[in-house]
């Protein structure tokens, strides 16, 4: 309670005084003007990473689709790849090699779908810093 006086006391006394009015204006102006300037960017950068979010989402969904239909549409006794030379190691990847391109896949669409959820909660952020911006029309 004493200090909300006090902090009212300061400012009953404070006079603000303006020497010149068009050089306070022009001054408000070109600040004001700063200020939607960034708003503006700022709006142009969401609406490009809402764009990449949405084509990344796309080519994610059309890239895993045709990989899934690959592997779904060779015959399964046939590997997906084979060796020119056979070593135990080479002969294991290539009988195994459904299961081991289907779980390569299976984790690169899963790192890529977290790594969307992180841009989309980075661009809520921004979104959530930029809510509080003035909003000034013309």
């Amino acid at each position: 309670m004493i200090k909300d006086k006090a902090l009212e006391e300061l400012f009953l006394t404070q006079k603000p005084h303006f020497d010149d009015h068009d050089s306070f204006m022009a001054d408000l102006t070109k600040r004001l003007d700063a200020v939607e300037f960034i708003r503006q960017h700022q709006e142009a950068s969401v609406r490009r990473y809402k764009m990449a979010m949405v084509a990344a989402f796309i080519v994610g969904i059309v890239s895993g689709a045709v990989t899934m239909v690959f592997i779904l549409s060779t015959p399964a006794d046939v590997p997906l790849f084979t060796f020119h030379f056979e070593t135990s190691i080479l002969l294991w990847f290539a009988k195994n090699s459904r299961p081991i391109a289907a779980t390569a896949l299976a984790l690169a669409m899963t790192l890529s779908m977290l790594s969307i959820i992180n841009n989309v909660q980075d661009i809520m952020r921004m979104l959530g810093k930029g809510a509080f911006m003035p909003k000034y029309s013309s």
